[in-house]
């Protein structure tokens, strides 16, 4: 059996950030078919900046406390803060993760990297509606 920090079994027992955001600026969602571990990270954006952030995690301890550290990272930053997380800062933010449960904080900064693209491409196309009902 992984033998897991405090930090990750903090974080597992006492998941920060749990829930969804109804109506979110942006959603991310990844998985890993080999070990079933799902996750889907819900934001809002205000100001450039993660103003909320909310996650859903079906998987293991390890998920489940990436997907809590993740949420915890990435509250108020900036867009572009958020996605400089990467699997290796959460993993560090935990104390470290068994070798085998790495891939793990991949999923965790996949998923907000995602709920991050998902706003910007709904914000650009809602330029682009806007400026073509401007000109039309």
């Amino acid at each position: 059996m992984p033998t897991y920090s405090e930090k990750v079994m903090d974080h597992f027992m006492k998941p920060r950030n749990v829930g969804e955001i109804e109506n979110p600026d942006g959603m991310g969602e990844v998985g890993n078919p080999v070990c079933g571990d799902m996750m889907t990270f819900y934001i809002k954006v205000k100001d450039n900046r993660l103003a909320d952030i909310k996650f859903k995690t079906f998987g293991c301890g390890a998920a489940i406390a990436v997907s809590s550290m993740v949420s915890e990272m990435a509250q108020g930053k900036t867009l572009e803060e958020a996605m400089a997380i990467t699997n290796d800062s959460v993993a560090a933010e935990l104390g470290g993760l068994p070798k085998n449960k790495m891939h793990c904080s991949n999923l965790g900064a996949d998923a907000l990297h995602n709920a991050i693209e998902d706003y910007k491409s709904k914000k650009d196309s809602l330029k682009k509606e806007t400026s073509d009902a401007k000109r039309g």
